[in-house]
């Protein structure tokens, strides 16, 4: 009975109670042809043992032992040992939410703490915790630049993730907020010429990623200039977090939101991640999510408390500020975590493995296949073109215990037979050789058939 949560004898008690005699009687009112008059299509109960031993068999299937070179927005970076082990404390694991500062000191805490690290990272004077993750993250602070500029309409540049496009696609259409995408040129970056011309006096802000989805850094202090010269504001999204210890922070934005899954947090299935809003100070009043701030009680000891924000601020429908207002900081606490364990040289030494994996990578497909978007400065993302379908490729990958890249396809029909390659500290030298070896192979495979099709043409 470990699992059902009423017995029989409960359930005939509770039909007693209210003067029924069956279950068929209690449902009675309900026409029959609604009613299910069969067992549910699902399989048979199993014992614990059973279930152990069938997620065990599951979690085989799923890539273990596997070498991954996807990316896209979720990144497998290693996790120090001491986060899980910090986490699955009492005082943070069964913590609800930090209404009650007395009693939440622990949890406020490590927000601030949070928030501190966030600030210094990023550049920002001021930041939250709570966000959802980077795609809620970025819609929210587009919702954020129209309450603060009183203007209804956003450029967003194309190379922005596609699935982040889609959740701003559905605020969008909610809020009445108008959305004008501008295009990328050769480089992978946002074609300027198109931007300036999006630019007007109704546009609230301008929405970039750098690094973007191609992995290629953008120029944030041109595009800064462009926006603020038309009044609307700069709003930078940054997928990839580990790019801030070698990348310079994006100080000419107004806000910054960031995905933060890199630092610590794992890829589970897609989540839950971490959100961030950074902005500065001025701002603060129109940010979502909560806010910690440091104080001092009566004895002059140090607390913690919410401010500037109260919790009912965000559950008044249309007036609030923002509608999330999930607490995320278990989440948060392993961002927290992760910067603490590999400090500001730890995080340098960590972005520069990245770096340097993409670029040998890089390399040696160039050998072999085309690597677009080259020339433009980038992080651990590339774009590699093949002659043969990727969906192909990345089917034959498997068989060799590796996942490759991401076919950009159906995001970009344009690029044909592109994917999105990425590398992390994780990624070795020989898969990296060894998946490009094989890659190799396809590309002679496709020529080999070619030129035998002309042949017999000729």
């Amino acid at each position: 009975m470990r699992y059902l949560p009423k017995s029989s004898a409960d359930r005939e008690a509770m039909l007693k109670a209210i003067g029924l005699r069956s279950v068929d009687e209690l449902f009675a009112r309900i026409p029959a042809q609604y009613r299910l008059t069969r067992d549910l299509r699902i399989p048979d109960q199993m014992a614990e043992p059973e279930i152990m031993d069938y997620f065990r068999q599951r979690s085989r299937e799923n890539g273990e032992g596997y070498t991954t070179f996807l990316g896209a927005g979720a990144y497998l970076h290693y996790r120090p040992v001491i986060i899980d082990s910090l986490i699955s404390r009492g005082e943070f694991l069964t913590a609800y939410t930090p209404y009650q500062a007395e009693i939440s000191q622990g949890t406020l805490q490590s927000i601030f703490e949070f928030q501190t690290m966030i600030c210094e990272l990023t550049g920002m004077e001021v930041a939250n915790a709570s966000m959802y993750d980077g795609s809620t993250a970025a819609a929210e602070a587009l919702m954020m630049a129209v309450r603060l500029t009183g203007r209804r309409s956003v450029v967003v540049a194309r190379s922005l993730h596609p699935e982040y496009r889609e959740v701003l696609a559905t605020y969008a259409t909610h809020q009445g907020m108008p959305l004008e995408n501008v295009g990328f040129g050769a480089g992978g970056r946002v074609q300027i010429a198109d931007l300036e011309k999006s630019i007007t006096s109704e546009t609230a802000a301008v929405l970039i990623q750098s690094p973007n989805f191609f992995g290629t850094i953008e120029d944030v202090a041109l595009i800064a200039g462009l926006a603020h010269k038309a009044g609307a504001m700069l709003v930078v999204s940054i997928a990839e977090a580990v790019s801030l210890g070698i990348v310079e922070p994006p100080r000419d934005a107004d806000i910054i939101a960031m995905e933060a899954q890199s630092f610590g947090v794992p890829l589970g299935f897609g989540g839950p991640y971490c959100g961030v809003i950074a902005t500065r100070e001025k701002f603060v009043r129109q940010m979502p999510g909560r806010l910690v701030g440091q104080t001092v009680d009566r004895q002059g000891k140090r607390g913690f408390v919410l401010t500037l924000a109260t919790r009912e601020q965000h559950i008044r429908r249309e007036k609030a500020t923002s509608n999330i207002c999930t607490n995320q900081a278990l989440v948060a606490l392993m961002v927290n975590i992760f910067m603490t364990v590999y400090g500001k040289v730890g995080l340098k030494e960590l972005a520069r493995q990245n770096l340097a994996k993409a670029a040998y990578a890089a390399g040696q497909f160039r050998k072999q296949s085309k690597v677009l978007f080259d020339g433009a400065p980038r992080f651990n993302e590339f774009v590699v073109e093949t002659s043969e379908d990727p969906y192909a490729i990345n089917g034959r990958l498997l068989g060799h215990k590796i996942v490759g890249g991401l076919p950009l396809k159906k995001f970009y029909p344009e690029l044909g037979n592109a994917a999105l390659w990425c590398c992390t500290e994780l990624t070795t030298r020989s898969a990296i050789d060894t998946v490009v070896g094989l890659v190799a192979e396809s590309e002679r495979s496709v020529r080999s058939a070619k030129e035998k099709a002309e042949e017999v043409a000729r």
